[in-house]
């Protein structure tokens, strides 16, 4: 009987991958022993909890430990390998030691936004059949356990939510770290018979849906791996890097480069839950900080922080940048006033990032693409029959490689990979003569808000129920700092009124996440339509372009 997380892999790619030497057959646990064998002392995390105000430093003989242990208490709690091990934590060093206790027994991670509330949860849970869900008591003011135990009703395969921040009978600390597992279990005999195949679902990402509901992205240890290797390998990062992240490690990018990055070169991590670029900066200088990675608003309010510091004494030489396009000016302007090469990225969580611009390409490279592919990668732009175009031609991107995914949980007629291993990523490109893409557009009705994917059909879905809607359309709306930002437009029904606080009180009442909310309202008399009857959204994006990205 085939798991709920069986991977989609061909023989003949696994033949492939492992020929060329792209696919090695590790897992992440595997850099983690090595180096707490090798340097035990070597500072592996740091994290500063703004919740408790607390900072942890953690070295890799400790890390080690505590992901030993936990791993063991998760046996304690029954998780069989292949079991989805949900936690949705912010960039917390348990975040890092949860997920690599899940790969020492073979468990599947299934990292979710602190971001997400019922809406998103109720179906992403239960979808997955979670066992074990890990939340904080509290961040940010929210308060997750209410939350969780208003939904618990509907999970009925959960079986434990685990709360770190809690001292009771479900707090994290009590259940998986103060308990001496090892005294209960032989370690050693316990990670081998649960050791994983490389080849298996190690991770479980959901991305914005497009059609209501998301997807549930599946990876392995073998293409993750490959991934940040060749990502690492095209900037040249080393283990005398010290990598900052502030975007959330639930993200790909986060999981990826900030999360997995460090420990395979053996360095150091160095971690921010709540976004502030004055106190990054700060964390930066401190701690020595050479690289990180965000999408462009993080690089944005970095360069206009009032602390921001001068080129000769700035500790921070590499920003790779992705989740949408970057304006020139801010890259020039990064790389005079701040003195750090500014990397132009592309990527989904399908493929991580799959493009990229090298230290040493030239500017117009750099400031206009969106990069070549990385080793172990290959991109192209085809036209409606799906026949590469010449250089110049616009028309869907589509990848293959080392680091593409293997297969949508439960959803396997909707991996859209064809024979030959091309993926349709849904978004429209082109390719000059040296291999470097630009992203034009996006097929899929997605809008990027500061790196973010916002699910237009689900926002319209909840603004379409509300008794005063005619028509909606969510269109994007640009915007210098995050890149886009929703702008909705509507039409409504004769008799009836509808503002944008009638909006919000709408969709925060239905659980939609703060952050999918649009930040604009523009009602119309009636929205532009083609003979068919179908919303003709161009028109609006056309609208939206003139519009200022405050909210009314």
């Amino acid at each position: 009987m085939p798991k709920l997380c069986d991977p989609i892999l061909p023989p003949p790619r696994i033949a492939d991958m492992t020929a060329a030497g792209l696919w090695q057959n590790r897992l992440l646990v595997d850099f983690l022993d090595d180096v707490a064998q090798r340097s035990p002392d070597r500072l592996a995390v740091t994290d500063h909890n703004s919740v408790s105000g607390r900072s942890t430093s953690l070295s890799y003989l400790q890390l080690q430990h505590r992901v030993d242990r936990i791993a063991l208490g998760l046996v304690a709690l029954d998780v069989q390998p292949g079991d989805v091990v949900a936690f949705q934590l912010p960039n917390w060093w348990q975040f890092v030691a949860l997920h690599l206790a899940c790969v020492r027994i073979g468990a599947v991670s299934n990292p979710l936004m602190p971001i997400f509330r019922e809406r998103e949860l109720s179906f992403m849970l239960d979808f997955a059949q979670a066992r074990l869900l890990v939340v904080p008591s509290s961040y940010r003011g929210f308060d997750y356990p209410a939350m969780i135990a208003g939904l618990r009703a509907k999970l009925p395969h959960l079986q434990r939510v685990l709360v770190v921040g809690d001292d009771g009978p479900d707090g994290f600390d009590s259940v998986l770290l103060e308990q001496r597992w090892e005294d209960s279990y032989n370690a050693e005999e316990e990670f081998a018979r649960r050791r994983p195949d490389p080849n298996a679902v190690t991770q479980l990402l959901y991305t914005s849906g497009t059609t209501g509901q998301p997807k549930g992205v599946m990876q392995t240890s073998n293409t993750l791996i490959a991934g940040v290797h060749a990502y690492a390998e095209a900037i040249g990062l080393s283990r005398s890097d010290v990598c900052f992240m502030a975007s959330p490690l639930a993200h790909q990018t986060g999981f990826m480069y900030g999360m997995m990055l460090p420990l395979m070169l053996h360095t150091r991590l160095v971690l921010q839950d709540v976004w502030d670029a004055e106190a990054a900066w700060n964390t930066i200088q401190t701690e020595a900080v050479s690289f990180s990675m965000g999408a462009t608003p993080f690089l944005a309010d970095l360069v206009t922080a009032a602390n921001a510091p001068t080129p000769d004494t700035c500790k921070l030489r590499r920003f790779v940048c992705g989740g949408a396009p970057i304006p020139r000016v801010l890259a020039q302007t990064a790389a005079q006033n701040l003195g750090i090469d500014v990397i132009a990225a592309w990527g989904m969580s399908e493929c991580g990032v799959a493009t990229m611009t090298r230290p040493d390409d030239a500017p117009d490279k750099v400031f206009g693409s969106d990069g070549r592919a990385l080793d172990g990668m290959a991109v192209r732009v085809v036209d409606g029959a799906g026949k590469p175009l010449p250089a110049g031609g616009e028309g869907p991107l589509q990848t293959k490689g080392s680091c593409l995914f293997v297969g949508y949980l439960n959803r396997p007629q909707a991996y859209g990979v064809d024979a030959d291993g091309w993926f349709d990523t849904g978004d429209l490109a082109r390719m000059d003569e040296d291999g470097f893409i630009r992203i034009t557009g996006r097929a899929k009705d997605i809008i990027i808000r500061g790196g973010e994917n916002i699910p237009v059909v689900e926002v319209e879905e909840l603004l379409y129920r509300h008794p005063a809607i005619q028509d909606a359309a969510i269109v994007a709306m640009p915007d210098p700092r995050l890149g886009e930002r929703a702008c909705a437009f509507v039409a409504v029904k004769p008799g009836t009124g509808f503002d944008f606080a009638t909006m919000a009180a709408w969709l925060a009442e239905a659980g939609m996440a703060r952050q999918y909310l649009p930040e604009r309202l523009e009602i119309l008399p009636a929205l532009p339509r083609t003979a068919s009857g179908k919303i003709q959204k161009f028109e609006l994006r056309e609208l939206a372009k003139g519009l200022a990205s405050d909210t009314r």
